[in-house]
């Protein structure tokens, strides 16, 4: 009998706060789901893409804060005892705390969305673009573990124990830090060469570049690694310091133009104003072609053929090699049908100096017993 009443005066007491808490969180998600729902209608009614980055990325954490609000609301008008209150608010800092830091680092994805929409590296002039983006991209995951290591610290400063340990060991944190930095230096330098390829830039999202003998364009730089997107849809991961470190090809350092070449092995009767002609009319009737240069030049020439090169621009790399091709193709297709004879030949000269052997008599007979018939 003791027992049943002991449980119904703790069924009894719980039962109000318990409402009230249930109370709370149901207008607080009521409330949030008003509000985002106006926002997703207003989003779509809008042209930039920013107001849907603010829907999408803060839906999730302003709940939370919603929620942590309406449970501060009603904390004080729940009859809870002293131990019970204290322990509520510790768990309550603590959620304030990741709902805060989860809404920084929202925020600085609504910021990366903004720059991709504001400066779209599928343009064809996107030095500029490509430049903001290799710099917001490594600056992104610097705050994003900033942004992680405060909120870790200031949680656990929120438990007194914790706060005392913390201050005693700031007397050995000069000491404690040397000897992390040493043991940690390959960390901290690749951390650095990622700062350094932020704001240096030797290179750029999609720039193209020759990276241990493969071709292929920038597709992910982080704080640790850079991925290469090669030709033929491999990946390549190369360490950030090897960007430092090491020397490497880019195609698009400072602009994305491209000088083609398109090398011909010819005969030496090839008519060289006909080949130039033709290069003029190939070019101009492709759209790979920038129009700044178009030009023919014999740079080469043996005792067994010529070399006859074909120089050509484009306003990127991929059209650089598209345009070679077609350009290889047409003109040794045009040799073809035009001028087969100009095409590379091997010529042999037979020379004796033994005079030629008389014609053996046949049948018993001989030339001279035939005599050319009159006339």
């Amino acid at each position: 009998m003791f027992m049943q009443i002991n449980i119904g005066e703790t069924t009894e007491s719980l039962l109000w706060p318990g409402g009230m808490v249930a109370i709370a969180v149901a207008i607080a998600l009521a409330i949030h789901f008003f509000i985002f729902f106006v926002l997703k209608r207003v989003a779509k009614e809008t042209d930039t893409p920013l107001d849907e980055s603010l829907v999408k990325h803060f839906f999730s954490p302003a709940r939370c804060m919603t929620v942590l609000i309406a449970l501060r609301v009603v904390m004080p008008l729940l009859s809870l005892s002293e131990e019970v209150l204290t322990a509520c608010k510790q768990v309550f800092s603590l959620a304030l705390i990741m709902t805060v830091s989860w809404l920084l680092i929202k925020s600085v994805y609504v910021l990366d969305d903004y720059v991709r929409f504001r400066y779209d590296i599928r343009a064809k002039d996107n030095l500029r673009a490509r430049r903001i983006q290799t710099q917001l991209g490594v600056l992104k995951r610097l705050v994003i573990i900033t942004v992680s290591i405060i909120a870790l610290g200031t949680m656990l400063m929120t438990f007194e124990r914790v706060r005392q340990l913390g201050t005693s060991l700031l007397a050995s944190a000069g000491i404690a830090g040397l000897i992390l930095g040493f043991a940690a230096q390959k960390t901290l330098a690749t951390f650095v060469a990622g700062l350094q390829i932020a704001f240096t830039q030797p290179i750029r999202y999609d720039d193209v570049v020759i990276v241990e003998g493969e071709w292929g364009r920038i597709e992910e730089i982080t704080l640790t690694y850079v991925v290469i997107r090669i030709w033929d849809q491999r990946r390549l991961v190369v360490p950030i310091t090897y960007f430092i470190e090491k020397p490497f090809q880019n195609w698009t350092r400072t602009s994305a133009e491209m000088l083609g070449t398109v090398f011909l092995y010819v005969d030496h009767t090839v008519p060289v104003d006909a080949i130039r002609q033709r290069l003029r009319e190939i070019v101009e009737g492709s759209e790979w072609w920038d129009g700044r240069v178009c030009g023919v030049q014999v740079t080469n020439a043996t005792e067994k053929c010529i070399e006859v090169r074909a120089l050509i621009s484009a306003a990127d790399s991929s059209g650089a090699w598209d345009l070679r091709c077609m350009v290889r193709e047409k003109l040794i297709e045009f040799l073809q049908q035009n001028y087969p004879g100009s095409l590379p030949r091997i010529r042999t000269e037979y020379e004796s100096s033994n005079p030629p052997c008389p014609m053996p008599p046949q049948n018993g007979y001989t030339p001279e017993d035939f005599p050319p018939p009159p006339g």
